[in-house]
């Protein structure tokens, strides 16, 4: 087959996007229909509907006893914010950064919050900071995927077992699909949109024994805004670990999350769903392997993300082209795709290098993944010929 004839098969699901990331197979609107809707959700009922979707959740995660899951407003960002707020400024704090969701949290730490004693961590798109650096003696901040890099760290081996300080992780696109060792962690958010790829404005808060001391006997000297508000009169404030949220939630959310859970339970659980993202992104990855024109942002194997895997461009007649005409280049090559309706969203974000970013949770099909680098393949050689013309 020439390599400008359009491949035959086509992915059955198009949806390869980051965020909000593809629906689980065979989800249609009639799994909302059992929503308990038009009623409040300070209800009896509303609450016992609330505190399902917590229990199942850490059932699903296997958390250890004493840890607190609670549903926040705001998706992951609210929910790791009100971490941030509630719980910085007790001592030094080490911030690691390595893509555009991290450097966020270094700008909220040192511009926002004002913290005097705060160490920065960076590398570039495609790197992880020196891990070996970190002082556990601080509180320790970052993303255990970075989101838009394809970067991730490799597993908790390097957080300390008797550190002194907190670990606030910001894992929404690791959750379901890469271990977190959970005594490694103090603070764990992720949204409902990304991994299991439920509707989004809901983030989920995990809290460890250390993290509820810290919240019990430290008091910010900022001033806190409701939504952010974790504790009342000096204690945690249980009622939101037990179906009760600050704010008024969406229960059709909800019930899209408690439906994305059963389905999560039909395939294996954790573990099954870990297989499903590592079985798609090793698609990719062996398609990687063998196309010259094509390579992973994350330089270390061992730290390349089994859910958002980006991709740059090597091919050295694109790479001659000025900076403007490769991110062109790459912008025409999405939307090629886009257009024939084998690929939306799969540009890479908007801080992030000029590339690719191909979303391989478990909510994705092996096959669509493998469909998707046959077209990938052909629309780079549209672009080359269009160079060319």
């Amino acid at each position: 087959m020439s390599s400008l004839a359009k491949p035959a098969r086509r992915p059955a699901n198009p949806r390869f996007s980051s965020g909000p990331c593809a629906k689980r197979p065979g989800w249609t609107p009639d799994a909302l229909s059992g929503a308990f809707l038009g009623r409040s959700h300070r209800s009896k009922e509303g609450k016992a509907r609330l505190m399902l979707a917590i229990t199942r959740t850490r059932e699903l995660l296997g958390l250890p006893h004493g840890y607190h899951v609670g549903i926040m407003p705001g998706s992951d960002t609210g929910a790791f914010e009100a971490a941030l707020w509630s719980l910085l400024g007790a001592r030094g704090v080490d911030v690691l950064a390595w893509e555009s969701f991290g450097k966020g949290w270094v700008t909220d730490i040192v511009k926002h919050l004002k913290l005097a004693d705060v160490r920065v961590l960076e590398a570039d798109y495609g790197q992880l900071p020196d891990l070996g650096l970190v002082d556990f003696t601080r509180d320790v901040v970052l993303t255990w995927n970075g989101t838009t890099s394809g970067v991730r760290v490799p597993d908790g081996d390097w957080i300390a077992d008797d550190r002194e300080g907190l670990t606030l992780i910001d894992a929404t696109s690791a959750i379901f699909a890469q271990p977190i060792p959970w005594t490694k962690a103090d603070v764990v958010t992720y949204s409902w949109q990304k991994v299991l790829g439920g509707e989004g404005a809901h983030g989920m808060l995990i809290l460890s024994p250390r993290a509820v001391a810290r919240l019990e006997c430290y008091v910010p000297d900022w001033p806190l805004p409701k939504l952010f508000r974790l504790t009342k009169k000096g204690k945690l404030d249980a009622a939101i670990f037990e179906g009760e949220t600050i704010n008024t939630p969406s229960m059709l959310a909800l019930e899209d999350y408690l439906d994305t859970l059963a389905w999560a339970e039909s395939v294996g659980e954790l573990a099954g769903l870990t297989a499903r993202a590592d079985a798609n992104a090793r698609v990719l990855f062996d398609w990687i392997r063998r196309t010259p024109w094509i390579a992973n942002l994350a330089a270390d194997p061992a730290t390349r993300s089994n859910t958002s895997v980006c991709l740059r461009i090597v091919d050295g007649g694109v790479l001659a082209l000025p900076a403007p005409q490769q991110a062109a280049f790459v912008k025409a090559l999405a939307q090629r795709l886009e257009a024939e309706g084998v690929a939306f969203d799969i540009g890479s974000y908007r801080d992030a290098p000029a590339g690719l970013r191909v979303w391989t949770g478990a909510t994705v099909e092996a096959a669509d993944v493998a469909a998707l680098t046959d077209w990938l393949d052909w629309a780079f050689a549209m672009e080359k010929a269009a160079l060319g013309s």
